[in-house]
């Protein structure tokens, strides 16, 4: 059942006939006092709760309310409603327990969508899948997620838990947890599995391209734009977007993000006509969105959009017993890739192998055992050839040439050379470019997705 708590009749009949379409039951009340009587001798799924009462706008009452319900059905979800909002009232009503919050007028689809995400949610429980992988195994598709461990099938059990829902998730983890394979499983096990799956690098997006990348243009938007482009949240309609590394979006441009999060439209460059979106959100980053909240280089509205659901990756080391089973999977892959035939690690490696740190977490671990077998040369591996491995990696990495494995990424690597490159040529981007095996036009881009600083008069 939805309490709907409005004093506006139109917007009690409006609702209740959308949600009886609906199939959902529904039971109005015209404020706080009567949604107190009906809470009383019911226990609603779900409330939907207008936050203004009388002449003033604020949403004093509706939050003073919330608050009452909070006491009284701590699990029971609130979606806030106004005419009258405002990102202050949204983030605040989020920080006293909010659902979601919704604008008038709304659209009836990312209402119900909401509600249905808000029910769902409220009906499982953490516990309720807190179940061994076999079992997870055998009710979702966890291909290429390696672990048994008790950190794993926790999160394995909340990916199963919000899969089927529209909720919002921000995936948080250290580099090389695995934080892309947690995305595309959330989306394989949800109802937008058949359509697509699209993912946004946000750090490599600049500020100048941001529109155009993630909402498309029409031909002649701009200087350059000799066709029409799609932008990413048209190629992931119906299905599901994943903005990697969102806490490197320029703050500019996170008020650009939120209002499409916000309200479901957008319009590409070059178009007055708006367009409505219907996706789901995944975003994923390793830095502490909180901490940059306070520092105010993060929008703490933008950080309560996306955290509906919060997955939390334990990096490699707390993971030590999930370590033999990644090995085997790796060198099944390494079997596969190069038709190396059966490749043997004896019990003791694995020991030694558990006992590493890895800085680099399961990138590095990845790396390492593909090293060791290429570097080793034979199909019978022991701690000698991991610890032959290792030391050629510091060597590399001493070397300035070439990084430890899992240390950084393929970008990182990239922006690494062409700033070395820019030294060793003495700032000529001419040499640079011909030094990388780059056009100048290739060279000038990345100088631009990466931000690196450089004077067009040293072209030459």
């Amino acid at each position: 059942m939805v309490l709907i708590v409005d004093d506006d009749i139109a917007v009690q009949t409006s609702l209740s006939l959308l949600f009886r379409q609906a199939g959902l039951a529904s039971v109005c009340a015209s404020g706080p006092a009567d949604g107190l009587k009906v809470i009383e001798h019911n226990k609603p799924e779900v409330i939907i709760l207008d936050l203004n009462y009388s002449n003033d706008t604020s949403g004093k009452e509706g939050l003073e309310f919330l608050n009452d319900i909070r006491n009284i059905l701590p699990s029971v979800p609130v979606i806030l409603i106004t005419a009258w909002a405002s990102i202050e009232l949204a983030v605040k009503g989020m920080k006293n327990g909010a659902f979601d919050f919704i604008s008038k007028p709304w659209d009836n689809n990312d209402l119900l969508r909401t509600v249905s995400t808000a029910i769902e949610l409220a009906r499982e429980t953490p516990g309720k899948l807190s179940l061994k992988r076999a079992e997870l195994d055998n009710k979702f598709d966890f291909t290429g997620i390696i672990g048994e461990s008790l950190k794993m099938t926790s999160v394995l059990g909340t990916i199963g838990r919000v899969c089927k829902t529209d909720a919002p998730v921000l995936v948080l983890g250290d580099s090389g947890t695995g934080k892309e394979l947690i995305a595309e499983a959330i989306h394989k096990n949800s109802n937008r599995k058949d359509y697509p799956f699209v993912k946004v690098n946000l750090g490599g997006i600049s500020a100048g391209l941001f529109e155009s990348e993630m909402f498309g243009h029409r031909k002649g938007a701009f200087t350059d734009a000799y066709n029409d482009r799609k932008g990413r949240f048209e190629m992931a309609s119906k299905g599901t977007i994943f903005l990697d590394e969102i806490g490197d979006l320029d703050f500019n441009l996170q008020v650009k993000l939120l209002r499409v999060l916000q309200d479901r439209t957008y319009q590409l460059l070059g178009e007055s006509i708006t367009r409505r979106i219907d996706i789901r959100v995944i975003c994923a980053t390793n830095r502490n969105l909180k901490e940059m909240v306070k520092k105010g280089t993060f929008r703490e509205d933008l950080l309560y959009r996306i955290n509906l659901i919060t997955i939390e990756l334990p990096p490699l080391h707390e993971r030590k017993e999930d370590i033999p089973l990644m090995v085997q999977y790796f060198l099944k892959n390494i079997r596969t890739t190069y038709n190396a035939g059966e490749i043997v690690v004896d019990n003791n490696t694995l020991k030694w192998l558990q006992n590493l740190t890895y800085p680099g977490n399961i990138r590095e671990l990845k790396n390492l055992v593909e090293r060791s077998w290429l570097l080793a040369g034979k199909n019978e591996l022991t701690v000698a050839d991991f610890k032959n491995a290792l030391e050629q990696s510091m060597d590399d990495s001493q070397s300035d040439t070439f990084p430890a494995p899992g240390k950084m990424t393929l970008e990182e690597m990239e922006k690494e050379a062409i700033i070395k490159t820019i030294e060793r040529c003495g700032n000529n981007l001419s040499k640079v470019a011909k030094s990388l095996g780059l056009s100048r036009g290739a060279l000038y881009r990345r100088l631009k997705k990466y931000n690196i600083l450089f004077n067009t008069e040293q072209w030459n």
